[in-house]
């Protein structure tokens, strides 16, 4: 077989690259080792910054997301028994677009079917070879037969437990990570969300966040250890933490049927360069941010918009440098949204070892940025998404 560019991984990075590859004349080919079902149902991040759902509409995939998506103009910061919001539109003309992943993957996929394009699922034994000479090779099985597929290039957007960062000699990349003593016990809820817009509280019990999925559908958060088995909560016990974290006078969090749950660790994680040989790594695959400030399915698709641009450019010119300026150009974006995702989880998480003075200092940073119009724009313009490094 034989392409231009090898993509590995069918989540929203590497079927986003392929879309844009496409509407540039590119030819590609993306290889899934999960089925078509699997990720059509992987339960992820649900926040788009505005630029990443013009993005998803300039380039024909857009049209559920613009009929279905909630779009928010703001969120609420709530503490000690008050919610405060802050205005995004007011704060920075933009907002934000509440669409599930799983809908960006499922209008994605199903555009890349209707162009006819190779989009392989259930691959198996993924392996990458000559990545640093001029044509890198992937050889996998598919139905039963091996195979190898020719490249110009390789895009690895498999995420973080992917093969293709590891096919990376030793010692060509740098590592940064940091793990966080908690994680969420996330729920899916038949239930209408008792909210208008995202709530993150700070709790001395704990952080929670009041999401949503649609109209009939709430999706919920309450931090817990890192390793809680999230079957031995109950459904009455979640909702009863939930009731204890977000309360609030003359306000009712509604409870439903909890449809799903999944405890989710959180860590830091950051590999430079982003690039090796004629390899580019792009989404998780490259860093990971706690899901406090909605950043990772945003990075994803930042990572492959510049991606897509840098090979168009290449395959015109014939000049490495756009290729070669990729990661640096990454990186400056990801270092920001891992210091803002860091500085969000750090000031609503309550640490299991935390003292009267650390609550207090909190409560005190969750002052600050509701009551100072300019640490709330800090808060707003990354939230929304900085378009400019």
């Amino acid at each position: 077989m034989r392409t231009q560019v090898g993509i590995v991984g069918a989540g929203p990075a590497g079927l986003t690259l392929g879309r844009l590859l496409e509407l540039e004349g590119i030819e590609s080919v993306i290889l899934e080792d999960r089925s078509r079902e699997y990720v059509e149902a992987r339960i992820r991040a649900g926040v788009l910054e505005q630029g990443v759902a013009d993005l998803l509409v300039a380039a024909g995939v857009g049209d559920r997301m613009r009929r279905e998506g909630i779009v928010h103009h703001g969120i609420a910061l709530q503490f000690e028994g008050e919610r405060h919001r802050i205005a995004f539109d007011e704060l920075t003309g933009k907002g934000i677009v509440v669409y599930g992943q799983t809908e960006v993957v499922k209008d994605l996929v199903e555009a890349r079917l209707a162009s006819g394009l190779p989009l392989l699922f259930e691959v198996a034994e993924v392996a990458l070879h000559d990545v640093e000479p001029a044509r890198p090779r992937i050889a996998f099985h598919h139905d039963g037969r091996a195979h190898e597929l020719d490249c110009d290039l390789i895009a690895g957007c498999d995420g973080f437990h992917g093969v293709c960062r590891p096919s990376i000699p030793a010692g060509a990349l740098t590592e940064f990570s940091r793990e966080y003593p908690f994680g969420w016990l996330g729920i899916l809820a038949a239930v209408p969300p008792s909210i208008d817009e995202l709530v993150y509280s700070a709790h001395e019990r704990g952080f929670a966040l009041l999401s949503l999925r649609g109209p009939d559908r709430s999706r919920y958060y309450i931090q817990c250890a890192p390793d809680e088995d999230g079957d031995r909560w109950s459904d009455e016990e979640i909702w009863a933490e939930l009731q204890e974290r977000v309360r609030l006078d003359g306000w009712t969090l509604e409870e439903g049927p909890v449809l799903e749950k999944l405890v989710a660790p959180m860590r830091s994680y950051v590999v430079e360069p982003m690039q090796h040989g004629r390899l580019f790594l792009a989404g998780d695959a490259a860093h990971i941010v706690p899901p406090t400030g909605a950043k990772g399915l945003n990075l994803a698709i930042r990572d492959v918009a510049l991606l897509a641009q840098a090979i168009a450019d290449w395959y015109r010119s014939g000049d490495d440098a756009a290729l070669e300026r990729y990661s640096a150009e990454c990186l400056r974006r990801v270092w920001r949204a891992e210091h803002f995702s860091w500085w969000m989880t750090s000031m609503l998480h309550r640490p299991p070892d935390e003292d009267p003075f650390g609550w207090r200092l909190r409560l005190s940073q969750l002052r600050y940025v509701t009551t100072s119009e300019a640490a709330a724009r800090s808060l707003a313009e990354n939230y929304v998404g900085l378009d400019v490094l």
